[in-house]
């Protein structure tokens, strides 16, 4: 540490020396007795509003620690009752996947029931059938046998007796109309299906009557029965078409019709009728199935649609439909319900004429074709095409415009 220089330590004494006098003047604090009172009571007002501060601070943070023990009861609680929720939730699905498991079963077991009783059916129908097919043809041998006997020589008893005169049975043309069984038409189903032939309530509907007359007409002349109804190509309406000229054709006094789903790989024609045990029509066409047992007709009903109307419906797609109508079994099938049925006409709704080679199949066993073709669909190009693939031996009746807007009956194309 450096010394300080003398004059620097005398001048500090000399200053010390001046300022104690000046503090030993300074007056001692001695309050009287009215400011002691008055110190006192202001320490104690200061040490109240000390206490009413922390009582309050306390009282708050009393009040705070209540509202977070509230809010966390109140969380528990919604956690309680989300759980809650959320199980009840859970039993509610887990009952409802047995309930429906349940329904499933029983729906499942119902459905078996429901077809093994249609197939019991179906065998002692066929069973009463082929009972009753093999009494006609005993019937039938009996009276050949009865026409080709010779006649004996009488027998002498003493006097002439005359013989018992036989007379050969006489065939029922209406048995085969009245073995077919019947199906329930459901006039508003139809006309969900726009067979807008059954109620007869759109203006539409008597152009399948100018349609049915014309061809009956066109058939008449020249012998024809067979039609085959085909579009070329798909959702033109010709299983429409083929629906709406049956129910119009069995109001026609004295017509037999036979209308056959012979679009065997997309078969819909039952689904029009609501018919759901519809047989398989390749077990017919192979003879494993006799027509008057597979074939269908209408129920009386409130539409008057007629009785002689037979159906045949397909409910399961046939892989090989076009080697099917190539086979003889085929021909003979149909030369068979012709004769047995003697229709009036026989319709066949066919597959699309350019998707595939069942047309050309089965244009042997027509006489006549109808094609349906749909408006902003079907181009020119593909009529004519139609027209090519089946050849200048099958006649065109006519080519039907469907889906067509405001076409007024003047111009019906038929």
């Amino acid at each position: 540490m450096t010394e300080q220089p003398k004059f620097q330590r005398r001048k500090r004494r000399g200053t010390e020396a001046v300022a104690e006098p000046r503090r030993s003047q300074t007056p001692p604090f001695d309050p009287t007795l009215e400011e002691l009172e008055a110190l006192i009571a202001q320490k104690e007002a200061l040490l109240q509003r000390r206490a009413e501060l922390e009582a309050a601070e306390r009282r708050e943070a009393e009040r705070e620690a209540e509202r977070a023990r509230a809010a966390k009861e109140a969380a528990d609680e919604a956690r309680r009752a989300e759980a809650a929720r959320r199980e009840a939730e859970a039993e509610r699905a887990r009952a409802a996947k047995a309930a429906a498991e349940k329904a499933r079963q029983a729906e499942a077991a119902r459905l078996a029931e429901e077809a093994e009783r249609a197939a019991e059916e179906r065998r002692a129908l066929e069973a009463e059938q082929v009972a009753k097919r093999k009494r006609q043809e005993a019937e039938l041998q009996q009276a050949a046998d009865v026409q080709g006997a010779q006649p004996k020589a009488p027998l002498v008893l003493g006097k002439t007796s005359e013989a018992p005169q036989r007379s050969a049975p006489v065939l029922d043309p209406e048995a085969p109309w009245k073995a077919i069984d019947r199906f329930h038409l459901d006039p508003q189903r139809l006309a969900e299906r726009n067979v807008i032939t059954a109620l007869r309530q759109d203006p539409s509907h008597t152009r399948f009557d100018i349609l049915r007359t014309r061809m009956l007409q066109a058939l008449s002349e020249h012998g024809w029965k067979r039609v085959a109804i085909t579009s070329p190509t798909k959702d033109c309406g010709k299983t429409f078409t083929a629906a709406n000229l049956a129910i119009s054709l069995s109001r026609q006094e004295n017509c037999r019709t036979v209308l056959l789903d012979l679009d065997m790989r997309s078969p819909s024609l039952h689904k029009i009728f609501g018919v759901s045990d519809t047989g398989a029509i390749g077990d017919m066409l192979r003879g494993d199935i006799a027509p008057e047992t597979h074939l269908q007709g209408f129920a009386p009903n409130s539409i008057s649609a007629g009785s002689h109307v037979a159906i045949g419906f397909n409910g399961i797609v046939e892989p090989y439909a076009s080697e099917l109508l190539q086979d003889p079994s085929s021909a003979d099938v149909l030369d068979e319900i012709e004769a047995q049925f003697n229709p009036t006409v026989m319709l066949f709704d066919l597959p699309p004429a350019l998707l595939n080679d069942d047309v050309i199949a089965m244009r042997p066993h027509i006489d006549a074709l109808l094609i349906v073709a749909a408006g902003g669909l079907t181009k020119a190009n593909d009529i004519k095409e139609t027209e090519r693939r089946l050849g200048d031996k099958v006649p065109l009746l006519g080519v039907v415009l469907n889906k067509a807007e405001q076409v007024e009956a003047s111009d019906y194309p038929y």
